[in-house]
């Protein structure tokens, strides 16, 4: 019985609006973007420093600056109990919101590395969304950036999640062994949506 449904995706393809309505279908919980605010709350900072740590490698300036700090007198000081935030402390918080969501069950979660941490989760149904770039760039622009925007987007985010998975996982991305299905999101979402509950139906042996 699968009681988890992950949701990796490409920027631009339609994935946050079709987990939501998948989340609301199946009546479950869905992990977006309360997971950024679930991590800010247990790091005790800003919702903005988890946004821009996001699946996002730290520059090398700051990595090395981080080490510096670290082996510096220094980290004796006070830190006032609250640790530096940056992509490192996320990750580590991230792995255990994801775990414990997964460990409740019936949740939908996106992106933040969720396949990886659940990669031996039986109960866990993995979904890759990608899409023609013509057709992510249609969604971007609908959702109100303008084209050179857009096209600036397409250019960096994916390209940020591939070091992204490169470091914190070891892996390239997509790693497509890990995925249970692979789909391209231009077919529309309600197609999208039927297409992973049917399958999951499928497999539980479960009449539609």
């Amino acid at each position: 019985m699968f009681r988890t449904i992950t949701v990796e995706r490409e920027f631009g393809c339609g994935a946050a609006e079709i987990a939501r309505q998948l989340a609301s279908r199946l009546g479950w919980k869905l992990w977006d973007t309360t997971l950024t605010q679930e991590i800010a709350k247990l790091a005790g900072v800003d919702p903005k420093a988890v946004a821009r740590c996001d699946e996002h490698v730290d520059s090398t300036f700051h990595r090395l600056g981080k080490v510096f700090w670290r082996g510096s007198y220094e980290r004796s000081l006070p830190v006032r109990g609250i640790e530096a935030f940056d992509t490192d402390r996320m990750v580590t918080l991230i792995e255990d919101v994801i775990k414990n969501a997964a460990a409740v069950g019936n949740c939908v979660i996106v992106g933040r590395g969720a396949p990886y941490f659940l990669r031996e989760h039986g109960d866990a149904f993995h979904v890759f969304l990608y899409a023609p770039r013509a057709e992510k760039l249609r969604r971007i622009i609908a959702g109100g950036h303008s084209e050179a925007e857009a096209e600036e987007l397409l250019n960096t985010v994916d390209r940020d999640r591939i070091a992204f998975v490169k470091h914190y996982f070891k892996a390239d991305w997509p790693t497509r062994a890990l995925y249970h299905m692979m789909i391209n999101t231009a077919i529309g979402d309600e197609q999208v949506i039927s297409l992973i509950t049917d399958t999951i139906h499928m497999l539980e042996g479960v009449p539609k």
